[in-house]
């Protein structure tokens, strides 16, 4: 078994895929008031995970992150066609938003907004098919 040096390599990573997860959930949270949401978060997030099993090797990561991708991308469907379809329990259009203004104890007023569910659904949506896509060519002999 050949040993390599790649100390600089795993100590990047680290500093990248942080910087790379802070990105995303800004661009996740920013989604439905400038551009960014879902897709693109889920993006920066699945480059960040491809980043560390890139550095780190497929038994390293599965130990740290012990997520099954398949249903992660099960679940966003879900929350995506749950969020567009329980509009209709308001008697409204499919994929119809509300708002409204909250306060936190720590962050002062906030406003949330349906889409957020919904660029949730998206954003895990993202990430599944793409770390499924990524590891099977990955695993492919």
């Amino acid at each position: 078994m050949v040993k390599t040096n790649d100390l600089i390599l795993k100590t990047m990573t680290v500093l990248i895929s942080f910087i790379l997860f802070g990105f995303s959930v800004n661009l996740f949270l920013a989604g439905h008031n400038a551009p960014g949401g879902g897709f693109i978060g889920g993006l920066m997030t699945s480059a960040a995970i491809t980043l560390m099993y890139m550095a780190y090797g497929e038994k390293a990561i599965n130990k740290i992150l012990p997520i099954n991708y398949r249903i992660l991308l099960t679940t966003g469907l879900l929350i995506a066609i749950a969020t567009g379809v329980g509009s209709f329990i308001f008697g409204e259009p499919f994929l119809s938003q509300t708002y409204d203004y909250f306060h936190f104890p720590i962050f002062g007023e906030m406003e949330l907004a349906t889409a957020l569910l919904f660029d949730l659904g998206v954003y895990l949506t993202v990430i599944g098919v793409t770390m499924t896509i990524v590891l099977t060519i990955s695993s492919d002999r």
